[in-house]
């Protein structure tokens, strides 16, 4: 049987940027229709106009409206990122939380959340989600919003 969780957190890596969202359950339903074309920016051909058209959507159906919070800063920050991430596990201590983590940062971040919130805490790695997963449809916002931003420092 599948957990039922209060609240998802995604957390993603890409070249010098890092991001996380948060994302109330009750919002699951209502955004997942809208990023069923999303997919891993690695996995398209024509990553410019895959990109493009992603952005589009995400304004279009305003995407970032469904999220409890997203914030994306350069890899420097991460300790920010991380203390954002901390104050909201210790501000929902009664909520199931489900969060996924890029591979990189997993064993570091796995350390914070054993200490702050326990066995209430789901953190999967970001290569653990099954292909397909609503979990995985939701980790590809964050993703795909990483790769807007770093295409447009470029």
């Amino acid at each position: 049987m599948r957990k039922k969780f209060d609240y998802y957190i995604f957390i993603d890596y890409s070249e010098r940027l890092l991001g996380y969202c948060i994302l109330d359950v009750d919002k699951v339903s209502k955004i997942l229709p809208l990023i069923t074309r999303f997919r891993h920016y690695r996995d398209t051909k024509n990553r410019k106009l895959y990109l493009k058209n992603v952005n589009s959507t995400i304004k279009k159906n305003s995407i970032k409206s469904y999220f409890y919070k997203i914030k994306i800063r350069d890899l420097y920050f991460t300790p920010e990122i991380y203390s954002d991430i901390a104050e909201f596990l210790s501000k929902h201590k009664n909520c199931i939380i489900f969060i996924s983590i890029d591979d990189a940062q997993y064993d570091n971040f796995r350390k914070l959340v054993n200490i702050l919130s326990g066995e209430k805490t789901v953190v999967k790695k970001e290569s653990e989600l099954k292909k397909g997963s609503p979990e995985y449809q939701l980790s590809l916002v964050i993703d795909n919003l990483l790769n807007i931003e770093r295409r447009k420092k470029k």
